[in-house]
């Protein structure tokens, strides 16, 4: 089995996204419903914009599978675009500030953003739901669960407690129309949407994932490319309109001494079967992860989303072939994408945790997989034993 990996492709009115993903075991069952209800969640979410009214999100299934599961071949998924229209798409000339438009004319020298903000949209996104979501179909073969939600908006935030289960978690998400687990919060975040609405602005927001069950010791610290937190937090990083990523207390760690910040370790037998191994800790300012690697605690990570870029009032730009000053052109989009993009985030860091998942226990097929995996943690749970 090779390395597991995806790449996408497509344009935003382009005829369809694919991605391609390569290095899945054999033998992995696949539900295309999973898939399609993660690209559903993707599309919803208060504060969205007409083009998720057109667009119906679903995977079809090119190659890479048989009777219903993978068998070892690159797995090729494809999600139609209903609002294809690339040819026929207008040119813009004045780009908008906070896109790609600028940044990316001056790159392939051209005065028309067209081409580079069809690629650079968020639109891609689906794609990368759907590798997320068929990852997320493997890690739960061995009991880990990655759940995204939105804990800001605007000036409207909550901490989720840390003791909730996962089936709480999704049952309030799930019932909140900004995906917050907070009913309150929901409701005040609803309202900063329908004010920035009124006032032509967009709002952005930070979205937290959780990732449970995965045992200790899943990535490395042997080279810097194979640390598991700085893979999340690049791949979450590379998700469009997100400008900062923090890893448990994060940030927080700047404000606090050693002794408030570092996890102390108990022991406890009756815990030998879950995914610290017995080693518990006190507190999870570590978010689940350190010196590149699992420690058994629930990975947490949070993705801060800057405003969509897009506004109804447009903003102070130039026009490229004339430069002469201009408002910004407007391209339909959305008052907030925050719901949509703890999805994504969700989606994205469940990839990572599969692939470092993967290199620690990888084989062609998911019987090999099951088999390593249980082999190790038979062995990491008599560390120590008399």
């Amino acid at each position: 089995m090779g390395m597991l990996d995806y790449r996408t492709a497509g344009e935003s009115h382009g005829a369809a996204l694919v991605v391609l993903v390569e290095g899945l075991p054999s033998g992995l069952a696949l539900d295309l419903g999973a898939i399609d209800s993660g690209l559903r969640r993707r599309q919803g979410g208060f504060g969205r914009g007409g083009r998720m009214k057109i667009e119906n999100d679903a995977a079809r299934i090119l190659t890479g599978i048989r009777a219903g599961a993978t068998i070892g071949s690159p797995l090729a998924l494809e999600i139609l675009n209903k609002d294809a229209r690339l040819d026929s798409a207008a040119s813009v000339h004045r780009p908008r500030p906070g896109h790609a438009d600028f940044a990316g004319a001056m790159k392939w020298l051209t005065t028309d953003c067209r081409s580079v903000l069809e690629r650079a949209s968020a639109r891609e996104t689906a794609a990368r739901v759907a590798a997320g979501a068929v990852a997320k179909q493997l890690l739960a073969d061995y009991g880990i669960e990655a759940l995204g939600y939105v804990t800001r908006i605007g000036n409207v935030a909550v901490e989720v407690d840390s003791g909730l289960t996962n089936a709480a978690i999704i049952a309030a998400r799930d019932a909140s129309d900004v995906y917050c687990t907070d009913a309150t919060a929901s409701a005040g975040m609803i309202e900063a949407i329908k004010q920035a609405k009124a006032d032509k602005d967009t709002l952005g927001g930070v979205v937290e994932v959780r990732v449970t069950g995965v045992p200790a010791g899943v990535g490395s610290c042997m080279r810097w490319q194979d640390k598991l937190d700085g893979r999340i937090m690049g791949a979450l990083g590379s998700v469009q309109a997100f400008k900062g990523v923090e890893i448990g207390l994060g940030f927080g760690c700047a404000e606090r001494p050693g002794s408030r910040v570092h996890d102390e370790i108990d022991f406890d037998a009756s815990q030998r079967g879950t995914a610290n191994l017995g080693f518990v800790r006190r507190s999870n300012n570590a978010g689940g992860l350190e010196g590149g690697m699992t420690n058994g605690m629930p990975i947490v990570v949070r993705g801060v989303m800057k405003p969509i870029s897009t506004l109804l009032r447009g903003m102070d730009s130039v026009n490229l072939e004339t430069h002469s000053p201009e408002r910004s052109d407007y391209e339909r989009s959305d008052i907030c994408a925050v719901p949509a993009a703890s999805v994504v985030a969700e989606h994205v860091v469940a990839f990572e945790v599969a692939r470092a998942f993967c290199e620690k226990f990888g084989g062609d097929t998911m019987q090999e997989m099951r088999a390593a995996y249980s082999n190790y943690l038979d062995t990491a749970r008599n560390l120590g034993s008399t």
